[in-house]
């Protein structure tokens, strides 16, 4: 699902409209395979990827009371990958061991709007600024220690990650806050976790987390990093809640330094809410050893692909939830750089043409969109169409035999170097995560961009993911096998006929990098966490003959129809978002009703182009109103699931076409883009009951 239309927008114009027609003069001079098997050895390629294990064989099973276990073949049966440098064995650490390593190399890069250069800070500047920072706050009353909680919300900048350094200076604990919650989950996370002091970003945020405090929160600090108006002061004062500007603490520390409180590997260092899709949100506590065991086991199952001192990492994914958050901190541990956007998501493509990152955390949406536009780019030209069927052809030839670049003689000077200049032009890793990655999706894009692309799966709750990719693993459809840190299992879930002796079952989570629980929650905690340590993660996967996982179905969000079928929509979902004329699709199913309605995106540039096709008139929100469009978009999905073998009762029997794409703003989806299933029940309940009122 997509994080915002605006990143979506981003991305698309990455990919300029008809760029592949600009080449169609090269003709059979660029679509032979002729020529590139010629020109091939005149320019340096990258070393191949060698795989790191038998990719027929990629995990271990352990056979232990009846259970399979899965763990990894990288490293000895009963060890696991804890950490990966003794002088960098809690995040507090992790800082300091990047200052030494890069020899004070930069580390945090930011770019004003419009600027057309980053400003970067070396790593002795972040060091000091994360010292004074955290003796400031200790001047102003906040108190030392693993009981004190520190809010902080704002977007991806310097002053994010000076934060969270600085709780750990004297072992506090960061609590991230994100409005894309919602007022009232900020609310309930303030006050559940006692949140006496907030770092915030912009005057915006102040004036929302002083609203909040008229309600009763505890909340008797913010700390604001942009320029505070005299407004701002006044409600405050009023409020009896004391403001400071982020730099005048960090002046006020410079004057007050102390030694600091080193936090040991198991005290807590993040409390994580998950807005989750139903419910109040759950603070998932991680402690410091648990979230390096974690950066440290997938950059173990990286290999000689894992970052390094000489990478630089685009940061534009929300820093609040943890996926991002350890894809950072793996990068500082090994003294590489992190550029932030510049805030503006339509710049995005401009931030990383200047900055020209190597690295990016990405999600299924934004790749998928790099896909579409590859795609439609030949669709105007049969010519154009096969040049770029060549070129796909021939990069995917390589690929299946370990063979990753950007710099084929033909293909990539030709066809796809625009696109990789668009992105910087210095891609060498994607690392992806939130949802499943479709193989074509995953296949064009890795040939366009010469990348290497891991794709994981994983939940806040074992901190980031528990399976992982391989580097050299070309084939599609799956999440890899379990990282060095984790044991994975399946487990029966004999009401939707999944059985582990099958290989397919619930998956379960162990190891070091799980969560202590919920914070100030047994209840739940025991809901998820059962009497042997095993995660419940409530989605169903299979093992496959090559011993990765396959994410197969939900469990969590299944129903049953009024005549008794089990309903997984996620699955539904991911197969009918296939459609050409899907952006975006909301499954409904209700225990008194025999069949399924769906709310649906459609794809605006595609639906218009269909429309021109067509001979039907009018605007993308005018077409979302036209019966024919919308007879035509349910006839597509019928055709779409019956090919992919949905059964009967998993087709929907109507549909209401929404102009507005699901975004967090809006909040219909959780910051890590995954639909708010209780949220769209409620915004679409009229259209929901219109759809069954009509099929009576």
């Amino acid at each position: 699902m997509d994080p915002h239309p605006q990143v979506e927008d981003a991305v698309t114009n990455a990919v300029p409209k008809g760029y592949m027609s600009t080449y169609a003069a090269y003709g059979a001079l660029a679509a032979t395979r002729l020529a590139g098997l010629a020109l091939q050895y005149m320019f340096p390629s990258r070393k191949p990827v060698i795989p790191m294990v038998d990719l027929n064989n990629q995990s271990r099973e352990i056979i232990s009371v009846g259970e399979r276990i899965r763990t990894t073949r990288l490293v000895p049966p009963n060890e696991k990958v804890n950490y990966l440098f003794e002088d960098a064995r809690t995040l507090h650490d992790v800082m300091f061991r990047g200052a030494r390593v890069s020899k004070n190399g930069r580390c945090l890069g930011y770019r004003e709007p419009g600027a057309a250069e980053f400003t970067w800070m070396y790593y002795n500047e972040v060091l000091n600024r994360n010292r004074s920072f955290a003796c400031g706050m200790l001047a102003i009353g906040v108190l030392p220690g693993n009981e004190t909680l520190i809010g902080l919300f704002a977007s991806n900048s310097a002053e994010c990650v000076i934060t969270e350094m600085g709780c750990y200076y004297f072992s506090m604990v960061l609590v991230p806050l994100y409005d894309s919650m919602g007022i009232d989950s900020v609310y309930y996370i303030i006050k559940q976790a006692q949140i006496e002091t907030a770092i915030c970003d912009t005057v915006e945020r102040a004036n929302v987390l002083l609203d909040l405090r008229k309600g009763g929160p505890v909340l008797r600090r913010i700390i604001v990093i942009k320029p505070i108006t005299d407004e701002l002061r006044l409600k405050a004062c009023e409020l009896h809640v004391e403001l400071f500007q982020f730099t005048q603490v960090e002046a006020i520390g410079e004057k007050s330094l102390k030694h600091s409180i080193a936090p040991h590997e198991d005290q807590l260092a993040v409390i994580c809410y998950t807005s989750g899709t139903t419910g109040s949100p759950k603070g998932v506590m991680l402690t410091h050893r648990s979230i390096v065991a974690n950066l440290s086991a997938v950059m173990f199952q990286m290999g000689e692909w894992a970052p390094t001192g000489e990478d630089t990492m685009l940061s534009f994914l929300p820093l609040a939830h943890m996926f991002e958050r350890c894809c950072e901190m793996a990068v500082y541990m090994v003294g590489g750089s992190v550029g932030f956007y510049s805030g503006d998501i339509r710049g995005l493509t401009e931030d990383m043409q200047i900055l020209k990152p190597t690295i990016a955390p990405m999600v299924p949406r934004l790749l998928n969109r790099i896909h579409d536009n590859v795609m439609a780019a030949a669709s105007g030209s049969k010519v154009a169409a096969f040049i770029l069927n060549q070129a796909l052809k021939a990069k995917q030839n390589e690929v299946n035999n370990y063979l990753i670049r950007n710099n084929h003689p033909v293909w990539d000077r030709f066809i796809f170097s625009k696109i990789q200049k668009k992105l910087g032009g210095r891609i060498r890793l994607f690392v992806v995560g939130s949802a499943p990655l479709a193989a074509n999706v995953l296949n064009v894009v890795r040939c366009a961009l010469g990348c290497i692309i891991v794709e994981g799966y994983g939940q806040t709750e074992c901190t980031a993911p528990c399976t992982l990719t391989l580097p050299g693993d070309t084939r599609a459809g799956h999440v890899g096998p379990p990282i060095g840190c984790c044991e994975v299992k399946v487990v029966d879930v004999p009401e939707m006929n999944y059985y582990a002796c099958n290989g397919e079952g619930e998956i379960c989570v162990k190891g070091t990098s799980l969560f202590q629980g919920y914070f100030k929650d047994p209840d739940r905690t025991r809901e998820a966490v059962d009497a042997n340590g095993w995660l419940h993660t409530g989605d169903i996967g299979k093992w496959l003959d090559n011993g990765t996982l396959k994410i197969i179905d939900r469990l969590k969000h299944m129903f049953k129809l009024s005549q008794g079928e089990y309903i997984a929509p996620e699955k539904i979902e991911n197969i009918l978002v296939r459609s050409a004329f899907i952006m975006q699709i909301f499954v409904h199913g209700d225990s008194l009703k025999s069949s399924l309605v769906a709310v649906v995106v459609p794809d605006p540039e595609y639906l218009l182009i269909w429309a021109r096709q067509n001979r039907i008139e009018g605007t993308y929100e005018e077409l979302c109103f036209n019966k024919v469009v919308k007879k035509s978009v349910l006839d597509d999905l019928l055709l779409t699931g019956k090919k992919n073998d949905l059964k009967t009762f998993e087709l929907m029997k109507d549909l209401y076409l929404e102009s507005e794409p699901f975004s967090v703003e809006n909040g219909l989806l959780t910051p890590t883009l995954k639909t708010k299933r209780t949220e769209c029940r409620t915004r679409y309940a009229a259209q929901i009951e219109a759809m069954y009122h009509n099929l009576k």
